[in-house]
């Protein structure tokens, strides 16, 4: 249940490689840099391949814009930094680096993405916080979704499963979200969330530890409409 096999099909990802050899799905966090800069060697950059628009920045070298792929004005993207083919960086989008964007993805306006994996078709299309988090095939994120990556009191992120406190040994480690996933708006996941494949978590949400595949995620809060009460003018 912790293995990236139980929350991705990597058949068709391109960058399937990172994940291959490890015993936990987010052992990949710690590896996002060094394969950025290995794909890299040999690659005279930055490669445009698809369309980067007026207005909009890279900052660096190591940034790969692929067939299809377009970076709206206003985006800020900073190597090293892999934007598959056919996905979008809209206006206002901050790419922090070490990221890896796959096939048909959008990074909407107003989100901030730093040491993730997008795989392909995987969205975060307003006002999103993904940092140092995988989000699967096909993954929807709500408006205002936040994947939270540091604990307070900065101790190392720990994954609880089973009744078990899992050490990670990392400081900073958001979420992991498995295929299909679709997260209502302004939903938030505690440091070291693993959400199982097809899942649904709902609007305001707060979610931690290991949520097993196709499950729903609700918060039960009781809303009360009462006649409003009109005071006198003084």
């Amino acid at each position: 249940m912790l293995r990236a096999e139980d929350y991705f099909d990597l058949t068709e990802f391109e960058h399937r490689d990172l994940f291959a050899n490890i015993e936990y799905v987010w052992e990949v966090l710690n590896r996002i840099g060094a394969y950025l800069a290995d794909w890299f060697v040999g690659r005279e950059g930055p490669i445009i391949l698809g369309s980067v628009e007026p207005g909009a920045w890279l900052d660096g070298r190591q940034v790969y814009v692929g067939p299809g792929a377009v970076v709206e004005p206003g985006a800020y993207v900073r190597a090293p930094a892999i934007i598959g083919p056919g996905s979008v960086v809209r206006h206002g989008a901050y790419i922090r680096g070490n990221v890896i964007v796959g096939k048909n993805c959008v990074v909407g306006h107003g989100t901030e993405v730093k040491n993730a994996v997008f795989l392909d078709g995987a969205q975060a299309p307003h006002f999103a916080y993904v940092g140092d988090s995988i989000l699967g095939n096909r993954v929807n994120l709500g408006a205002g979704t936040v994947l939270a990556n540091f604990k307070f009191g900065g101790t190392p992120v720990t994954v609880t499963w089973n009744g078990r406190r899992l050490p990670t040994g990392l400081y900073k480690f958001g979420a992991v979200v498995g295929d299909d996933v679709e997260t209502g708006c302004n939903a938030v996941l505690s440091p070291g969330t693993l959400v199982g494949p097809g899942s649904l978590v709902y609007p305001n949400a707060t979610v931690r530890g290991v949520i097993p595949p196709r499950s729903v995620v609700k918060v039960r809060v009781q809303i009360q409409v009462e006649p409003r009460v009109e005071r006198p003018v003084q």
